[in-house]
């Protein structure tokens, strides 16, 4: 394959190698299969790809330390020193969402613990107060890592952080910088908008507002009227109920309801761009350069992160749309690339 259509960019030899974990395939490239051109196509039909569960989640509560809530949804392993990966889903998804389903397949298949935390009001039930999640919420995120590393201290955190969770990932990464390393052993982040202004401009015009972000809005919405007639919020409902851009959902609720003010003021305090210099963790990014939520000419260069990032941009792969094989297709390539990264550098049932 040519350089043209892959670029990968490692950390240099002294870091750990990240060699196939367990009877997960050989790493390779990711290449579209020919039948599936095109990023809009590769982003949609993976959305609706169905995704059939080898497991059983097992559900937990826990109160915040502002008197909130979160759901986690658990998948169990056979053995309590099997090792744990934490995955952040994207913005409105869930554990049930067609990437979540396929990792935890393959989680299973190689006897690792896996969890779900969902971000507020993503778990079924609308939380409590009248915040609730954003795409730059790294106290959270630190939060609830190191809550689970309090749980599991005998053995590695692993974390994937999905779209939003991968630039709330990214965010907390940076800003911890060696204290990370502490709680986390490594990290993935996939298909980021990680300059969420550059992000919000690319879906908010065109066919992507017309695909995506209306269907965002179409489960975003009905939150936000709920959080404004159970809170008294001063917010206009009639202008929620015909916002159709990012920017005007985030100027109108997001913003002004998590400290930020404005949408532009949102998108830039929040980004994980201005952090991925100072992340330690060794961290692989995954971003296709047709990704219709954010333009291959934006993503960062190797001189723009830290030497423990490694920079993967396959050119095709569109939002989370790395299917592969024959028709109809699956969507193993992701899950075992995600794999492969983590596990490197220890072996089965290693415990440290």
């Amino acid at each position: 394959m040519s350089a043209r259509s892959f670029v990968t960019v490692r950390p240099s030899a002294s870091r750990d190698s990240y060699d196939t974990l367990g009877s997960a395939a050989p790493f390779t490239a990711y290449e579209a299969p020919s039948w599936l051109p095109g990023g809009q196509l590769q982003t949609i039909y993976a959305y609706y790809l169905t995704q059939t569960p080898n497991f059983t989640y097992r559900r937990e509560r826990w109160e915040t330390p502002d008197h909130d809530f979160i759901e986690l949804d658990w998948l169990d392993a056979s053995s309590e020193e099997s090792r744990l990966l934490v995955m952040f889903h994207g913005l409105e998804g869930c554990s049930r969402s067609h990437y979540a389903v396929s990792l935890m397949n393959q989680l299973r298949r190689e006897d690792w613990c896996g969890v779900v935390p969902h971000f507020r009001g993503c778990g079924g039930e609308i939380n409590r107060l009248p915040r609730g999640y954003h795409a730059g919420d790294s106290a959270e995120v630190d939060w609830i890592l190191r809550r689970l590393k309090k749980g599991k201290l005998r053995g590695r955190l692993h974390v994937v952080g999905i779209s939003m969770g991968g630039n709330d990932l990214l965010k907390w990464l940076g800003q911890q910088g060696d204290h990370a390393l502490d709680v986390v052993h490594r990290a993935v982040a996939v298909s980021v908008p990680l300059d969420l202004q550059t992000a919000a401009k690319q879906l908010d015009h065109g066919w992507n507002k017309l695909i995506y972000t209306q269907d965002f809005l179409r489960t975003m919405k009905p939150k936000v009227l709920k959080k404004v007639a159970a809170h008294g919020l001063d917010l206009n409902p009639r202008a929620i109920q015909v916002t159709s851009t990012f920017r005007e959902i985030d100027n109108l609720y997001t913003a002004p309801i998590h400290g930020f003010s404005d949408a532009d003021d949102y998108w830039i305090r929040s980004s994980s761009r201005p952090w991925l210099r100072h992340i330690k963790v060794p961290t692989l990014l995954i971003n296709a350069r047709n990704d219709p939520f954010f333009p291959g000419h934006a993503l960062p260069a190797r001189a723009e992160v830290a030497e423990a990032v490694t920079l993967e941009y396959p050119e095709s792969g569109g939002h989370l749309g790395f299917v592969s094989g024959r028709f109809p297709g699956h969507l193993n390539w992701l899950s075992r690339r995600i794999l492969s990264f983590l596990g490197g550098g220890e072996q089965k049932g290693d415990g440290q």
